[in-house]
């Protein structure tokens, strides 16, 4: 599975761009605000990815930030709400404006999307309203490399992350959640995903 590209962005369309890695280009769809967060082309870039494997496909997904990242992946559990909604979502709304919206049951500010109309920002908040607690809304760019857009990932969304990781292996969040922090806080924030989702796992099979 693909989890981030770092190459020379070769292209950038409106929904999609394409970056070469080593002569290979890769085709990833992204939001407008993370096509717009890229360098000029031909500069490096790196983006985020999140691969959806089909039967006729395989997809990539970039994301400028991990915070975006998530709440895609949050979005698209939602029953109509495919990948190209959640990223029209992300395109009008970003992560701070998300949480808000569903939080406060804002319907209006959701069909501002394309695809969405009113009964699917009812589903969207209904569904989504109480899972948006601990939900990363954004981390800022860091430097470094010149041309590459690198997000560095703060603890409150590397926790956010590691829960939705063990939420998909089985764990019940509100279990999750507690160890996760603990595990973050043993580490005084200096952690990366891996080392978090890994500890966490030791102590929930005990």
């Amino acid at each position: 599975m693909i989890a981030q590209l770092r190459g020379l962005l070769a292209q950038v369309e409106a929904d999609r761009c394409v970056i070469d890695v080593s002569g290979v280009g890769y085709l990833v769809q992204a939001s407008s605000r993370t096509l717009a967060a890229l360098p000029q082309p031909p500069e490096l870039a790196l983006v985020l990815v999140e691969t959806v494997v089909r039967e006729d496909a395989i997809l990539l997904y970039g994301f400028a930030e991990a915070s975006e990242r998530s709440w895609f992946r949050l979005l698209t559990t939602v029953q109509g709400v495919g990948a190209k909604v959640a990223l029209a979502i992300l395109s009008v709304l970003p992560p701070p404006e998300l949480m808000v919206a569903i939080g406060s049951g804002d319907k209006t500010m959701l069909t501002r999307a394309g695809g969405v109309g009113a009964r699917l920002a009812q589903r969207i908040v209904t569904e989504l309203r109480d899972k948006c607690e601990g939900m990363p809304t954004g981390a800022p760019a860091a430097g470094g490399v010149p041309g590459v857009t690198i997000t560095v990932p703060t603890p409150r969304s590397i926790a956010a992350d590691a829960v939705l990781a063990l939420s998909g292996l089985g764990f019940r969040r509100a279990e999750a959640q507690p160890v996760v922090e603990r595990v973050i806080d043993r580490f005084e924030g200096d952690v990366n995903l891996d080392v978090v989702i890994r500890d966490a796992l030791k102590e929930l099979a005990r």
